[in-house]
């Protein structure tokens, strides 16, 4: 029996070549992709209540989402836990104030948050085309969120940081060891 012990140097990212740096990173562009990647924009849709059932980022380009809960509480959850600078807090925002806006064209005139009887059909139907329209603008900002992940989580700085951030080593072709 024979035992033979090959040693050979291994680099870190930052010390191969730029040739070998490139083969790294088109032999790892779905590093950080390889997952579940959109689980925290599906769980931030959730906290707000708003269920992602499918999406896709290709030609279709899309998101279908389920609502948990009614779209006021949906939009009062958006002001409270998403930022001023959010789209979805634009959105929720925008649909506060126009549905605030429906309920005062519906009302007595004196009493403006509330709706009159004579008038609750009338406001159910604008109502009803004021949430449909709420939700796919949601849906669509969630699609940019989703867009925008993806597009991070495959870009060279985001491969870059997960090589760097585990550690990898490579021969210094740039094949992993």
């Amino acid at each position: 029996m024979q035992t033979i012990t090959k040693t050979y140097n291994v680099y870190k990212f930052s010390e191969l070549s730029e040739d070998a740096k490139q083969k790294v990173l088109e032999a790892m562009y779905d590093i950080n992709i390889d997952y579940d990647w959109w689980n925290y924009v599906y769980e931030d849709a959730e906290n707000i209540g708003l269920k992602i059932t499918e999406f896709d980022l290709d030609r279709a380009s899309f998101v279908h989402a389920d609502t948990i809960l009614s779209y006021t509480e949906i939009a009062d959850r958006i002001i409270a836990e998403h930022g001023e600078t959010c789209e979805t807090y634009q959105t929720a925002k925008e649909f506060l104030n126009d549905r605030d806006n429906l309920v005062a064209k519906y009302s007595d005139g004196v009493k403006l948050d509330e709706v009159t009887e004579e008038n609750e059909y009338d406001f159910d139907q604008d109502c009803d085309n004021l949430e449909e329209e709420f939700h796919k603008s949601l849906c669509e900002d969630y699609r940019i969120m989703l867009q925008n992940e993806y597009e991070y989580l495959t870009s060279e700085e985001a491969i870059i940081e997960t090589i760097e951030g585990n550690d990898y080593d490579f021969t210094e072709d740039g094949e992993l060891t």
